[in-house]
């Protein structure tokens, strides 16, 4: 792995910052909605849904109950003619009630499993929410401390690079000790 980067404009780093913290900016904002979503959906299943259907549940057994009623009139006044049509009436009541009745199976089954199925994701954004909070403003930071070495190195006085080089400040090359000659 490099242990060294080639940087060739201090306002690539300041962009790719600048994109970071849009980006952090961003992805809290995503995991906020989607936390709330969770919780909505929760609610929905939990309050929503399950008191609809328990009272359409109800109301589809009252239903069943007059058309049962309506049935054993027909019966008991020998109304052959209206007798198919009630019969068919009280199985159409059945049918809607034992639907209304398996929805209320199915939400409760899904209250039960929500959060063992959600779980596993909240856990996720979760892992992910760590990361935003805690690595990205770090990595930010780093950047920020990077932009500014690299800054301050750029502005360095033109005097002190030819000093670093061994030349000096008017340009003279100082008098070294000669070199021992090189065995051929």
């Amino acid at each position: 792995m490099a242990t060294h980067a080639k940087i060739t404009s201090i306002d690539a780093l300041e962009a790719f910052r600048a994109s970071l913290i849009v980006f952090l900016n961003k992805a809290h904002s995503s995991l906020d909605q989607a936390g709330d979503e969770i919780r909505r959906t929760r609610g929905w299943i939990q309050h929503d849904q399950r008191m609809y259907w328990e009272n359409e549940a109800r109301r589809r057994a009252v239903t069943l109950a007059q058309v049962e009623q309506e049935l054993m009139s027909a019966r008991m006044t020998k109304a052959l003619d209206n007798l198919a049509a009630q019969q068919l009436a009280v199985h159409k009541a059945k049918r809607v009630l034992e639907e209304a009745q398996e929805k209320v199976r199915k939400i409760k089954v899904w209250i039960r499993d929500f959060d063992g199925l959600v779980g596993p994701m909240v856990k996720g954004l979760s892992s992910l929410r760590g990361y935003l909070d805690h690595d990205l403003p770090q990595g930010i930071a780093w950047l920020t401390e990077v932009e500014k070495l690299m800054e301050s190195y750029t502005e360095a006085p033109a005097t002190a690079a030819p000093a670093a080089a061994g030349v000096a400040p008017g340009g003279e090359i100082p008098a070294e000790e000669p070199m021992p000659a090189q065995p051929l």
